[in-house]
């Protein structure tokens, strides 16, 4: 009996401080525009790892907002811009991290990309795709703008799940339009 009611509290607990954060009007915000396909700042950034990460935004932009069309044509954009990244233009470090990224980051993209209509498959698959991108980032492969390292403590049962932004604003790809803006920034990265 006490193990329930002290599950009910933390659960309680984790809703209210989901939905402490601050909302906000999509209408105001720039970068809440999902693109389809590969976008004209994905083509710009050519072959360096920025382009991914950027294909990797727009996935996550996609999933804030329960588009699964949308996420896989990303998931699509980013077995592209995986494959375009040019190695030799890599430092050793970031060149370690690609390898040890690539692999697996093109595979959960490719299966983002052949699930529209699955979006909680796509979501699964996000959740280590993030976590590989977090890497590259780390390993300075960034787009050269600001980056946060968000987490959401309430998805998948409970065991949370990080992704990276652009924006401080909380938009959870995880729980997409239920719950946007839960979540805390964890990092921010330069």
């Amino acid at each position: 009996m006490k193990i329930t009611i002290l599950s009910m509290a933390m659960a309680m607990l984790l809703f209210a401080a989901c939905n402490s954060g601050t909302k906000t009007d999509n209408n105001s915000m720039a970068t809440d525009t999902v693109k389809t396909g590969a976008s004209e700042e994905t083509k710009a950034a050519g072959t360096s790892t920025s382009g991914v990460v950027t294909v990797c935004l727009e996935l996550k932009n996609a999933l804030t907002k329960d588009d699964d069309k949308t996420a896989a044509q990303a998931g699509n954009s980013l077995v592209e811009a995986i494959a375009a990244v040019d190695k030799t233009s890599l430092t050793a470090e970031q060149s370690k991290v690609f390898r040890d990224v690539a692999d697996d980051a093109k595979e959960h993209a490719e299966h983002i990309g052949s699930n529209a209509g699955n979006i909680k498959h796509q979501r699964e698959h996000f959740e280590t795709l993030s976590q590989e991108i977090y890497d590259l980032v780390k390993a300075g492969g960034s787009t050269g703008q600001k980056l946060y390292y968000d987490n959401c403590p309430m998805y998948n049962d409970g065991k949370g799940g990080n992704w990276l932004s652009e924006t401080k604003e909380i938009q959870n790809p995880y729980l997409g339009k239920g719950m946007p803006t839960c979540g805390s920034v964890k990092e921010e990265l330069n």
